[in-house]
């Protein structure tokens, strides 16, 4: 059987390939069946807008159920759904937070002496045990940081002192992706 998995997730392909890995392991020993293929899907500004994986779920000794399971199990975004059969099938248990950060209206000398490694650094530390970064894109006049996790108000609340304090994250803005 040939389902999608369209994922509600802003992953760079690099991002999405990672979890195509994770899944293609399972689905090896469990002979369950394997990757085909996927994409990313872009907004017109240049966003990541979504993913879509192509699974061949060919053991019939495993349910839809069970992929269900899995997915939710490993972790992927609320709002994702299994494509290829009637109805689509919700799957995901993740909230998650865009962080963008402005490119173009700060001082030169932000730019030139703060660091967006420092400031993935801290938010990860800020939100351990709770979320982590999925994946990134850099616009011109933004750089997107996609962050995922069990709550999307707990993951925003727990940034909140450092993106209130660290100058590079003057004029950013937080928005609820999943």
């Amino acid at each position: 059987m040939q389902v999608i998995l369209h994922l509600n997730a802003r992953f760079q392909p690099k991002h999405r390939f990672e979890l195509e890995d994770v899944l293609q392991e399972i689905f090896q020993e469990n002979n369950a069946g394997e990757i085909t293929g996927g994409g990313t899907s872009l907004k017109e500004n240049g966003e990541i807008d979504s993913c879509d994986i192509e699974i061949d779920f060919s053991d019939a000794q495993k349910s839809l159920g069970w992929l269900v399971n899995l997915l939710n199990a490993i972790g992927i975004p609320k709002g994702s759904v299994l494509c290829g059969m009637e109805p689509p099938i919700p799957v995901g248990t993740l909230e998650g937070l865009a962080l963008y950060m402005n490119g173009t209206d700060l001082s030169e000398e932000i730019y030139k002496s703060c660091d967006i490694n420092y400031v993935i650094e801290q938010l990860e530390q800020a939100i351990e045990g709770i979320g982590h970064m999925y994946s990134y894109r850099e616009l011109g006049e933004f750089t997107a940081l996609y962050f995922y996790g069990t709550s999307f108000s707990v993951m925003k609340e727990k940034m909140s002192l450092f993106i209130s304090s660290y100058p590079l994250c003057q004029k950013c803005h937080i928005e609820q992706i999943a």
